[in-house]
């Protein structure tokens, strides 16, 4: 098995320290089935993978969504867009496994045709403070399950307290994704595909740094249980195709 972690430059830096290698040790994966890629590696393709994780980081170019940008604080990121996105199309029409975190959430938004608040503060009456200046493992709302038939259903099974990084969120949900939970102001803090064309699940807050947790912990297992299914089923693959 091997999953592709697409972060930052400053992210990939920390290599094994960084807390999406962590959390996915925590989860059950080994040293040697993580790889930190960052935009613009050569030769990098998602079929070659059994799982990518998208993480957190830069606000999603406006553009990409069809808006200019409209406030001070909305920092982007085109070359590491343009590299996730062409991610996210590979791993899809491959039936690769993908989760995202955070901006990664966003970036499947907008691949599915979505909008984004551009800053919640201002574009919404939102009534908690969604991007916390508490340690990055405190948690400080809650996130409640709209969907109990769902992937994340499965591993939440209700609802949980959950950390909180962000100053943007999904305004308009994509075609073809469901939303699967919201915040008690009904910020959209998880959405998944509607179809069965591979796994696709998303959460707005930042699991990795709680991955202790076992709701969180449930959240990551089941994300790396979906890549040793796929490494299985290619490895069946390959010995049918000898």
């Amino acid at each position: 098995m091997k999953i592709a972690v697409s972060v930052s430059d400053k992210e990939k830096a920390k290599g094994n320290d960084s807390p999406y290698f962590r959390a996915l040790l925590v989860a059950g994966a080994q040293p040697e089935e993580i790889e930190l890629v960052t935009a613009g590696r050569a030769g990098f393709r998602a079929e070659d993978f059994d799982g990518v994780l998208l993480s957190g980081g830069e606000d999603v170019d406006p553009a990409l969504y069809g808006e200019k940008k409209k406030y001070d604080n909305v920092k982007v990121n085109r070359r590491r867009d343009d590299f996730e996105l062409k991610l996210l199309h590979e791993a899809r029409s491959s039936a690769v496994p993908v989760f995202g975190i955070c901006r990664g959430l966003q970036l499947i938004n907008v691949k599915f045709g979505g909008t984004l608040h551009q800053d919640l503060k201002s574009d919404t009456d939102v009534e908690f403070e969604h991007r916390q200046t508490e340690d990055r493992d405190e948690r400080t709302h809650i996130v409640t399950v709209s969907d109990p038939e769902s992937r994340l259903g499965e591993a939440l099974q209700g609802h949980c307290s959950v950390n909180s990084f962000h100053h943007q969120a999904i305004a308009r949900v994509g075609r073809g994704l469901k939303i699967t939970a919201r915040s008690e102001d009904e910020v959209v803090e998880a959405v998944e595909t509607a179809d069965d064309r591979g796994y696709l699940v998303a959460v707005q807050w930042h699991p990795e740094e709680i991955a202790e947790q076992p709701e969180q912990k449930r959240i990551l297992q089941q994300f790396v249980g979906q890549c040793r299914k796929k490494a299985q089923e290619r490895r069946k693959n390959a010995s049918a195709a000898s």
